[in-house]
């Protein structure tokens, strides 16, 4: 079989190709460039390993000298306007309207496991499928494939996988789904891979945020619950929902984020028990294979880190619905995906709002 690696220069999507190539297939490495000089993020390399960055360069090289050790083609693609047009431009939106997005999830549906392989075809590869070193699974049942989470809970990463279609998931392949990050260490460095003990990367971006809206500092005001100005701030983009600190407000207890304004320029704060809700609702819906049943039992995990809980998911109409907690959850920010499960399953999910 004929496979397109999606190489970062990581250790993750190095040991996937080798895995592949020893396992018969015919393997070519591929790298998407996403990072733009002449882009409206202009910052030095900061050392900060990150997807977006003045780094890429060096990533690059590194996928470059990965696949020069395991002895198959490498090509690296331009998707710097995909990436600009649909993450970049998401990111700014969502942040200037007073939201907290996940640029991974649009990623990774839209640029990674879409416009790459698109990209390849149109230059002339030809491949069957399309593998990456991220850990998650893909079970085939009665010609449905089933997004599954990674044997591994803490490197599972469904979380910004869950917008993925069938026709996606179809031509894709996993090969670390049944890997720990151990496991995968120690395979490296079995296969004498020499990024083996490469660092893995912590964020999208290699600099500040700030960096990627492209406004100017703006005063405004930190208010209670009842409107009362307690300080200022020099932009609400500035903060997150649940954020304590960077807030600078000396208070008996802690001050968290409750809310941002745009229309007002105010950042709403207050103690720890008024950073918990009990529902959400949340559109621009995707599911992976059928929606869940109106009323169903799920497990609910509202940002990457967080461990999942219980809830009942209620359809408002087509395009939105209703999540009612178990159990009251902090901090929940509107822009973030909230990703529903059937045990190890993913259902799919959408946006909080």
């Amino acid at each position: 079989m004929n496979i397109l690696v999606g190489l970062s220069g990581g250790v993750d999507s190095a040991l996937s190709a080798y895995i592949l190539k020893k396992q018969g297939h015919n393997v070519i490495g591929a790298t998407m460039a996403i990072w733009s000089e002449n882009g409206l993020a202009k910052i030095h390399n900061t050392g900060r390993d990150a997807c977006f960055g003045p780094n890429e360069k060096e990533d690059i090289e590194t996928a470059r000298k990965v696949a020069q050790q395991i002895d198959i083609p490498y090509y690296v693609f331009d998707c710097k306007k995909e990436y600009e047009e649909i993450v970049l431009k998401n990111f700014r939106e969502e942040y200037l309207n007073g939201k907290t997005p996940n640029p991974c999830v649009w990623c990774n549906s839209l640029i990674k496991f879409k416009a790459l392989p698109e990209i390849a075809k149109k230059e002339g590869l030809e491949f069957d499928k399309f593998a990456t070193g991220h850990y998650a699974r893909i079970v085939e049942e009665n010609e449905k494939f089933y997004l599954k989470k990674a044997l591994e809970p803490k490197k599972d990463q469904t979380y910004f996988l869950y917008r993925l279609k069938q026709e996606q998931l179809k031509n894709i392949i996993f090969p670390l789904g049944n890997f720990s990050k151990e496991d995968t260490r120690n395979a490296a460095r079995e296969a004498g891979l020499f990024v083996s003990d490469k660092k893995d990367s912590q964020d999208f971006y290699a600099g500040d945020y700030s960096d990627l809206l492209n406004v100017e500092e703006k005063i405004g005001n930190f208010v209670d619950l009842n409107g009362k100005v307690l300080g200022q701030h020099k932009g609400f983009w500035n903060y997150t929902i649940g954020q304590r600190k960077g807030i600078g407000i000396s208070a008996p207890n802690p001050l968290y984020v409750l809310e941002l304004r745009k229309d007002t320029n105010e950042v709403v704060i207050g103690e720890a028990d008024k950073t918990f809700k009990t529902e959400i609702f949340v559109d621009n819906l995707s599911w992976t294979v059928a929606p869940p049943k109106d009323g169903q039992f799920v497990s609910v995990k509202i940002r990457s880190a967080h461990s999942g809980t219980n809830a009942n998911v209620f359809f408002e109409d087509a395009n939105k619905i209703k999540i009612v907690f178990e159990d009251a959850q902090k901090s929940v920010a509107p822009g973030q995906s909230a990703v529903l499960y059937d045990k190890d399953t993913v259902l799919g999910g959408g946006i909080i709002n």
